[in-house]
């Protein structure tokens, strides 16, 4: 049984979860700890003894250590990639693609603590001078979804680590064999006790003692919207600082002016990679008049030549669905399209391989309206709908209307277009003739609307969730 971390040892617990691979149910990747309650307040305890020193470790000591795990990330891609879609699902590119991401992160963080920044100001009072810098918050609680098993706990954990905080660290119990294996590396970088933390189990048990312990001072969730709503107003009420990525309902628009090959293949890369299980998925394609025919033969025509197989499997384009349940949301999804109306024009068939697994294949609807629900709530999987538009105008105003806000795109060769959509869509990020999905490390990531809610992750930008602002003042 794989353990938990906790104050600088793995230790056993009295209960553990199977975890199974969803290309092949009857391969058990391994047994894993779940924390109790009393770990993970053990846990917590050990993160709030060991912040003082480390909040003040050499920065040169944390960008080194940063660093190596960034670099033993990459000298281990191939095997964390084949670990993480064997577990989660996504194809062994994607999987290998994520491990090298993960990487870049911890490297990017540990250049970033050396970049050390502050402000000085003379005083309006003669002979005081004031002193503005950036320190660590304290015990941060990180909770974390189990559609990007390792790059998103790095870009969370590496940049807490950056700034100087302690870790309890909270995987989605669907995919504890990448986070057991990331935990392995952090720790064997030679992390001090208590300053990471690796808790595996429910969000009922583990992650509710996160959020409502008072010394944990920064919470950060990736998950849905309800479950987000929920830990916002639990820190919130002990005045914690909080951090939520949560659902989406992207727009992708194609114009008719659009490169048709250019928008088939945002679209398709968009929706249907990695299952669809992303938040930044293409489900709702919003099409011009003018390019709408030809745009739904020319997706259904690639949609017929995608390969929906086991993840490790070569030539696999499309892996299967993370577990039953969410397969089960799939297939209710794609009933209530058809009763509200909608025509399936491709997919959506559960399909047997060699091996039992949660397999479905990508579906598209066609003549829908944005007020269905299959095109105003998160699905989470390779299920997307096309809504027919007149011209630009009701396109962005049809993309518009929804009440998440995290990625966009659209496809034209217009500048005034391409212009216009990015000053007016609103959304945290947008794509011009790009997939919605695919953010780069070193920039910020985050919604508007119900999609997110605080600082923004990633690049310089997390150092606003993960430090506070100190101003001091000098008589000299």
């Amino acid at each position: 049984m794989k353990k938990n971390f906790i104050g600088g040892e793995w230790l056993e617990s009295d209960h553990a979860i199977d975890n199974i691979n969803p290309s092949d149910t009857s391969d058990l990747i391994g047994t894993y700890a779940l924390a109790s309650i009393a770990q993970t307040q053990q846990a917590i305890d050990a993160a709030h003894t060991a912040f003082p020193s480390w909040s003040r470790s050499p920065i040169q000591q944390r960008s080194e250590m940063l660093d190596n795990i960034g670099n033993e990330i990459l000298a281990r891609k191939q095997q964390l990639g084949e670990l993480l879609s064997r577990e989660e699902g996504k194809t062994l590119p994607e999987g290998i693609g994520e491990a090298t991401r993960a990487a870049h992160i911890f490297k990017f963080f540990g250049a970033q603590v050396l970049r050390q920044k502050g402000d000085f100001f003379d005083s309006v009072r003669p002979g005081i001078d004031v002193t503005v810098t950036r320190t660590g918050v304290g015990v941060a609680g990180l909770i974390l979804p189990w559609n990007f098993p390792i790059a998103i706990p790095a870009w969370k954990i590496a940049p807490a680590l950056a700034y100087g905080n302690c870790v309890v660290f909270k995987p989605s119990e669907l995919v504890p064999a990448t986070a057991h294996a990331m935990a392995e590396i952090i720790v064997n970088a030679g992390i001090p006790a208590g300053v990471f933390n690796l808790v595996m189990g429910h969000g009922e048990s583990v992650g509710a003692t996160i959020v409502n312990s008072p010394k944990v001072q920064a919470v950060s969730f990736t998950g849905s919207i309800k479950t987000g709503r929920s830990v916002a107003a639990s820190a919130v009420a002990r005045m914690a600082k909080i951090q939520l990525e949560m659902g989406g309902k992207n727009p992708l628009v194609v114009l008719d002016d659009a490169d048709l090959p250019t928008a088939v293949d945002c679209a398709v890369q968009g929706a249907f990679f990695s299952t669809g299980q992303r938040c930044t998925a293409s489900s709702r394609l919003i099409v011009t008049d003018g390019i709408h025919d030809r745009f739904v033969k020319a997706m259904v025509e690639r949609m017929s030549s995608l390969v929906t197989d086991h993840a490790l499997k070569a030539g696999t384009d499309i892996g299967p669905v993370i577990d039953q349940r969410q397969l089960d949301q799939d297939l209710k999804y794609l009933q209530v399209g058809l009763g509200e109306g909608a025509n399936l024009a491709y997919g959506g068939e559960q399909v047997a391989r060699d091996a039992p697994g949660f397999y479905l294949t990508p579906a598209l609807f066609t003549e829908t309206d944005n007020t269905m629900r299959i095109n105003q709530e998160e699905i989470f999987g390779p299920i997307a709908s096309v809504i027919r538009v007149k011209d630009y105008d009701e396109a962005l105003a049809t993309a518009n209307d929804t009440e998440f806000g995290l990625s966009s795109g659209v496809v034209t060769t217009s500048l005034k277009y391409a212009s216009d959509f990015k000053r007016n869509i609103q959304a945290g990020i947008s794509f011009v003739n790009l997939p919605t999905s695919g953010v780069d490390y070193h920039v910020p990531f985050g919604g508007t609307k119900s999609s997110s809610y605080g600082a923004r992750e990633q690049g310089q930008y997390a150092e606003e969730f993960y430090t506070t602002v100190k101003t001091d003042y000098t008589r000299a």
